[in-house]
């Protein structure tokens, strides 16, 4: 009889990768870079760890949306007290805070507990093509098909 292998902690390996956001839709982007954050690009997934890499998104501004979802689609936040929900259109949001806008749909494919909320933590946006992980070796991700 097999037995079914589960990784060990020790054993897990973490990696760098960086995506280029440019021209990309943006819930492609986000599908991708939850999928490498969740480790289910690997063949050691486990549901219940934290084995997925670490994601670089650089150029954050220049994510792409289809449609007219930049006038139409709303982003909602609320600040905890009665009253304090604020929305703003996602033209707004990416010319005032585009890493938001990134953040915001990745955090919407990734499980909603703990579990989620450590791997959120390997996300790493940046509105430039210049960020701080040069010494972690970051290898580059490729889409499949990019054009809309």
């Amino acid at each position: 009889m097999t037995r079914t292998y589960s990784p060990k902690v020790s054993e897990l390996v973490r990696n760098w990768v960086i995506i280029d956001a440019t021209d990309v839709v943006l819930g492609r982007l986000a599908s991708h870079a939850a999928i490498i954050l969740r480790g289910k690009n690997k063949p050691t997934f486990s549901p219940h760890l934290d084995g997925g890499d670490f994601v670089i998104i650089i150029n954050a501004e220049k994510v792409a949306l289809t449609g007219s979802k930049a006038a139409q689609k709303i982003a909602y936040r609320h600040s905890g007290y009665p009253g304090g929900l604020s929305s703003m259109n996602y033209t707004q949001l990416l010319e005032t805070n585009p890493t938001r806008a990134v953040e915001k749909a990745i955090r919407g494919m990734l499980p909603k507990n703990s579990l989620g909320r450590a791997q959120l933590t390997k996300l790493k946006v940046y509105t430039g093509s210049e960020h701080p992980h040069s010494a972690q070796q970051p290898v580059p991700y490729t889409f499949d098909q990019v054009a809309q």
